[in-house]
């Protein structure tokens, strides 16, 4: 049996950690290298006490771990984690089920069953739409895709399951010049080559050109599959998704919808004019981890099709026994056997926020993602770059005579960086190097906002100067 006294200590290194994350340095304040000396050892013949090991590791890590949980990190669009989600997290971690099949775990199979029907009417989508819990939103992006992949095919006469894509109709991939590194991960790992993907132009927020994709989409012949997007990375801005979706279904295309952290959107009245629409699309897929505060390991597949999902994630394998209709087997719906029971923790969160917890803390994050802009647009030396329609900022620095903006707003973002009163990264946008902001932790108060906003004048002020 375990321990119960290094549970006892690992709870307290816990909560000794979230006790001083609004104080900590947000970013990580020792190299890999540092990080290598310390941790670095051979293989241990004879393995170790529990208590020491767990002290030891959490003593050396300690220097290397970024507050990304904290109310002051700004980068790579993460959330934290809500209380609920969190302690449920742990207990998934005790209980230690494995969540591919309803009698593997009965517990984690009704789990899924009532979060799936949950998710579905917080962002307003069919509710005979089917599910699957993924481990972020590239497999998010490939669980929808593959099922996209089977349906147009299949409308062909081609079983792609069976038949692979050795021979296949050509299927003709659309995407925007936005579209995210991980859509085109998941539509490599499926097979569709790069080559065979057409890119459409966007617009100076990043959206897909309406008039390209109609002139694109009458080109082709055979199956199509059009990929849109909800909440672009780097402005935040949505496609026009809902004549995106009347474009592509005119044409008899699949639309997916890679809404990461912008399908979110979809709960609050404001945001209606940008997500109208997105409720007609054929599969969206988006993380949790990021707009609900739920930790990691939670992305979302939902495909409209619930035949197609099936047919192409199905598992089949001698030792499984097909579970009754009414009986919801988790596997039947993501490209995973073993898998953590990751319901366990949305339903914490979604319990404890409810609808209106979740709509106060994305409109929270909107308003605040504006306060930051106004507050940096204050200093000449500072451009902004995009329109703040959504959580994300785009940040240029423009430097005293003689130097490169670019370099400028590179040296800027490090700084702030290192300087650690908050946390955000770098970016590209239309040639220009940027530091983009993004706003979507629960704890983030509006005083985070404006020190941090304060801290990033006085780091580019010391510059200038």
């Amino acid at each position: 049996m375990i321990d119960r006294e290094v549970l006892e200590e690992t709870f307290k290194l816990a909560v000794d950690y979230f006790d001083g994350i609004e104080s900590r340095h947000v970013g990580a304040v020792k190299s890999v290298k540092e990080l290598r000396k310390d941790l670095v050892m051979n293989l241990p013949e004879n393995g170790e006490d529990p208590m020491e090991v767990i002290r030891d590791m959490a003593t050396k890590v300690d220097g290397g771990l970024v507050a990304s949980p904290g109310p002051r990190y700004f980068g790579f669009v993460t959330g934290g984690a809500v209380p609920a989600s969190l302690a449920a997290d742990w207990l998934t971690s005790v209980w230690d089920q494995n969540g591919v099949l309803s009698i593997s775990s009965p517990a984690s199979g009704v789990v899924e069953e009532i979060v799936s029907d949950w998710i579905l009417d917080l962002l307003g989508l069919p509710h005979t739409a089917s599910v699957g819990l993924v481990t972020g939103c590239q497999m998010a992006n490939f669980t929808c895709l593959a099922a996209a992949r089977h349906e147009v095919l299949r409308s062909r006469g081609w079983d792609v399951e069976k038949q692979g894509l050795t021979g296949a109709p050509k299927v003709h991939i659309i995407v925007g010049a936005e579209a995210h590194a991980t859509l085109i991960n998941a539509l490599k790992m499926l097979g569709f080559g790069t080559d065979n993907i057409t890119t459409l132009p966007v617009d100076d927020q990043g959206r897909m050109s309406l008039s390209e994709l109609e002139k694109i989409i009458k080109s082709c012949s055979g199956p199509i599959i059009v990929n849109a997007q909800a909440g672009n990375v780097n402005t935040g801005a949505f496609d026009h998704c809902g004549e995106i979706i009347n474009i592509a279904h005119r044409h008899g295309a699949w639309v997916h919808v890679d809404g990461a952290f912008g399908l979110w959107g979809r709960i609050t009245p404001i945001l209606a004019e940008e997500t109208k629409g997105i409720e007609k699309a054929d599969s969206w897929a988006t993380d949790a981890h990021k707009w609900l505060n739920v930790p990691y390991d939670s992305g979302i597949a939902i495909v409209a099709n619930e035949a197609a999902h099936r047919a192409s994630m199905a598992l089949k394998a001698p030792y499984y026994i097909a579970a009754p209709e009414e009986v919801r087997d988790p596997s039947q719906w993501v490209p995973e056997s073993s898998r953590r029971a990751r319901g366990f923790a949305l339903y914490g969160a979604i319990r404890s926020l409810g609808r209106e917890g979740v709509r106060e803390i994305v409109e929270r994050n909107c308003r605040q993602a504006r306060l930051m802009a106004s507050l940096l647009a204050e200093d000449p030396n500072v451009e902004i770059l995009n329109e703040v329609i959504l959580n994300q900022i785009l940040v240029r620095f423009l430097p005293f005579e003689g130097n490169d903006a670019g370099y400028f707003t590179r040296q800027v973002t490090s700084l702030v960086q290192e300087e650690g009163t908050c946390w955000a990264g770098g970016s590209r946008w239309n040639d220009m190097d940027a530091m983009r902001i993004s706003v979507s932790n629960w704890a983030t108060t509006d005083e985070d906002i404006r020190i941090s906003a304060q801290a990033i004048r006085r780091v580019l002020s010391r510059l200038i100067q």
